[in-house]
């Protein structure tokens, strides 16, 4: 990188007052929210420090040069993807030219004291990592909710803020399950959805603790809810009061027609002017017809965010220790929907195909046609020794798990009572940590 597309205007001719040689008082520190998009910031340092802060400075759009002779894996991966640019050295005077804000993220202190001297012989505000009390910026602790950064100084104490930072993001959670504040000046400072739009949002495998933040955020902020059957419980009871709940499985008609009236609802709700929120379990484009409720809004012209959830195919075998791969045992897994059975006119399933893949198929809404697909599985070659393993519930303090073989396992789950939701594993991974009965 040349440094002359970074070079300021020559500071020639000008009298400033010089901060070299002389103590400066130790005021209140001066607040201030810095726009950094397309402005050079230096950061020196290729630790874990600058693994820390870099990501902050890259998601507010600055153009970051990293001085260091070497990078963490993590700081690479920026490299590598062309997020930033690295001088594989140490510092040199140079490489304050154009720059806006200094990260010096080093411990050696005659090193650090070196780059900020120079930033301060330019008049560049300058980041301590070693420390603080010789640095003429902080940076603060950091909460994000929605659209509103709060960021906390706490007087040079990295302790306390971080505990003042805590207590303002539980408030901002608190206000987003709660009606609106009556401090009108409070309320339109904190995001605001009251604007026609749904968020698809995926509610994970069953325990309520493994929705994202992100969509556990965008719930708490809902006027509408449309949720399925499978949504944790406990999430709709932490709603606000004023919500409207919609029961998307007591939806009358057959389920072409429910899926219909379900478009319909978030379409109109949002047209009123709701922020709607489509909860559905696990992830939901993962059988959950998210797709199709997408293009209904589109179609509509109804603004749709998506929120990926924590998928059962993944999580519920993980939870039941079976990991779906592992090194030298499986290196690919396979996820079907086992709701068709495998001669039904309509699955799109070849089962004769995955019956000769070597690594672990899950499939899901499987347990109603699991006879028809293990005896199919076995037809086409796969033995009947694979190891099988059922988890019932799987991630909720109701989950039953049961260890079987392909060519036992539907027996056993009809004799151990199992029933949906289920998730079905077959291949090798299943006896990798261990075998338990049905616990």
């Amino acid at each position: 990188m040349s440094d002359e597309g970074r070079r300021l205007p020559s500071d020639e001719g000008r009298r400033l007052p010089s901060d070299e040689g002389r103590r400066l008082p130790s005021g209140n520190p001066y607040p201030l929210g810095l726009r950094l998009a397309g402005r050079w910031v230096l950061v020196v340092g290729g630790g874990a420090v600058a693994t820390r802060r870099v990501p902050a400075l890259l998601d507010a759009g600055a153009r970051v040069l990293l001085v260091a002779p070497e990078l963490t894996p993590a700081l690479r991966a920026h490299v590598d993807a062309g997020r930033l640019d690295w001088a594989q050295r140490r510092f040199e005077d140079t490489d304050l030219d154009g720059v806006w804000l200094v990260q010096v993220a080093i411990d050696d202190p005659v090193a650090a004291e070196a780059v900020s001297a120079a930033a301060a012989r330019r008049r560049v505000f300058c980041v301590r990592a070693d420390d603080r009390d010789a640095a003429t910026a902080w940076t603060p602790a950091v909460t994000r909710h929605g659209p509103v950064t709060v960021a906390v100084l706490g007087g040079g104490d990295p302790r306390r803020s971080m505990a003042v930072r805590d207590a303002i993001r539980g408030f901002l959670e608190e206000v987003g399950k709660a009606p609106l504040l009556s401090d009108p000046a409070l309320a339109e400072a904190l995001p605001s959805t009251r604007s026609g739009r749904v968020a698809l949002v995926g509610a994970g495998p069953g325990d309520p603790e493994l929705i994202t933040v992100k969509g556990w955020r965008l719930l708490t902020e809902a006027d509408v809810v449309v949720a399925d059957r499978l949504v944790p419980g406990l999430l709709l009871d932490e709603l606000r009061s004023d919500v409207e709940l919609v029961d998307a499985s007591k939806i009358p008609y057959g389920p072409a027609r429910a899926q219909e009236e379900i478009n319909r609802i978030l379409v109109d709700r949002a047209r009123a002017g709701s922020f709607v929120v489509r909860l559905k379990g696990g992830d939901p484009y993962v059988f959950g017809r998210g797709g199709e409720e997408l293009l209904a809004c589109a179609a509509a012209g109804v603004p749709v965010t998506v929120v990926p959830g924590v998928t059962s195919s993944i999580a519920v075998p993980a939870v039941a220790g079976i990991p779906v791969t592992h090194r030298g045992v499986a290196h690919e897994f396979t996820v079907v929907s086992g709701h068709l059975a495998p001669d039904d006119p309509a699955s799109l399933v070849d089962w004769a195909a995955l019956a000769r893949l070597r690594g672990t198929l899950v499939v899901l809404m499987g347990l109603k046609n699991l006879a028809a697909i293990t005896a199919t599985l076995r037809a086409h070659g796969r033995a009947p020794g694979t190891p099988a393993a059922v988890v019932q519930e799987g991630t909720t303090g109701a989950q039953r798990l049961l260890r079987s073989t392909l060519g036992e396992v539907a027996d056993a789950v009809r004799d151990a009572g199992l029933r949906p939701p289920a998730v079905v594993v077959l291949g090798e991974v299943v006896t990798v940590l261990g075998a338990d009965s049905i616990t």
